[in-house]
């Protein structure tokens, strides 16, 4: 049901055939979370990342993005910017209130040394897929503005992506930028609405199985205490973050949006899904509304979701283990 459907050897080293992955990110705290996660993860190989507007500007989202890399000490790999406005242009609504001016919760890290590729996101995006038909999964953390690009630069893009697990929508729950719509799917309805009804394999996790997931102020603590390879450095990231929580929703600690997406490409069993064809509003007080037909009844007539392919919406979450697994990794020295 989308994701990788094995765990592939789970945590262990030597792992022979290792999953080729591509991060579509706009980083951001809990991005820069299941990135460092996904970099602690042998069973994956990373062959890029991309960026997007969204936590922050695309620009600054590039920039993090390069010193996430210099950080896991992964340079290597290639980040390629992606657009700088949705599919239907105009200023990008960004979340800085959230992950503070830089993304990264002011903690001022030093400008990264790399350089970004000179592909943009969606031609970097359409050659790795042609490259590795069939193998390349896709794991979309921000808006959905580079799928859509590449979907419409190349027709084959979507038969030949192995799967797209995306963080977005609220699926039969309110939504967090407004009571209709989530925010990576409200950055950019019109490009989710091409990427959903493309007929590419596709897993979307919504926020309402992510808030079931958060970290409270006793795991950051302990996070913090850790030697895990990356916990000072995101603990440092958190707190500007886990402050917001507090704020704008009451909680003490964060909710692991990004990180429960990562798992759920990653650990697919912890999950469960309904299928069915999803839309998108583009318009009207309901904008970036994600609806899922269910197929619990059959229609006298055609109608906006009638003669795409469904696709799968995680409906539950396995909590403790998630939480288990997120742990693990970034308890990895």
């Amino acid at each position: 049901m989308g994701g990788l459907s094995k765990r592939m050897n789970g945590l262990h080293d030597g792992v022979l055939n290792p999953s080729k992955l591509i991060i579509d990110t706009d980083p951001g705290i809990d991005d820069s979370m299941a990135i460092l996660m996904a970099f602690q993860s042998p069973e994956l190989e990373i062959i890029g990342l991309t960026t997007i507007f969204g936590n922050v500007n695309t620009e600054d989202a590039t920039r993090n993005a390069l010193l996430l890399c210099e950080i896991a000490g992964r340079t290597d790999l290639p980040v390629a910017e992606g657009s700088r406005e949705p599919l239907k242009g105009g200023r990008p609504r960004v979340a800085d209130f959230a992950h503070g001016s830089d993304g990264l919760g002011n903690i001022c890290l030093p400008s990264p040394k790399a350089r970004k590729s000179e592909k943009t996101a969606s031609e970097f995006l359409v050659d790795k897929v042609n490259e590795y038909p069939g193998e390349v999964s896709i794991l979309a953390l921000g808006p959905l503005t580079n799928l859509a690009l590449a979907i419409k630069r190349d027709s084959s893009f979507a038969r030949k992506v192995k799967t797209i697990v995306i963080l977005g929508g609220a699926f039969f729950a309110l939504g967090n930028v407004n009571p209709a719509a989530e925010a990576n799917i409200f950055g950019d309805p019109e490009a989710a609405d091409v990427v959903f009804t493309s007929g590419a394999d596709i897993t979307v996790v919504g926020i309402n199985i992510t808030t079931q997931v958060k970290f409270t102020d006793d795991d950051l603590q302990s996070l913090r205490q850790s030697k895990g390879k990356y916990t000072q450095v995101l603990c440092e990231m958190c707190k500007f973050y886990r402050d917001w929580h507090v704020k704008s929703d009451g909680v003490y600690g964060i909710f692991l949006h990004d990180p429960v997406s990562f798992v759920a490409l990653v650990r697919p069993d912890l999950f469960t899904y309904r299928k069915g064809v999803v839309r998108v509003e583009t318009q009207g007080i309901c904008e970036g509304h994600t609806l899922m037909d269910q197929g619990l009844k059959t229609w006298n007539s055609s109608n906006p979701w009638s003669g795409y392919s469904p696709i799968a919406v995680t409906w539950t979450v396995n909590v403790d283990e998630v939480l288990d697994y997120i742990r693990t990794l970034l308890l990895k020295p």
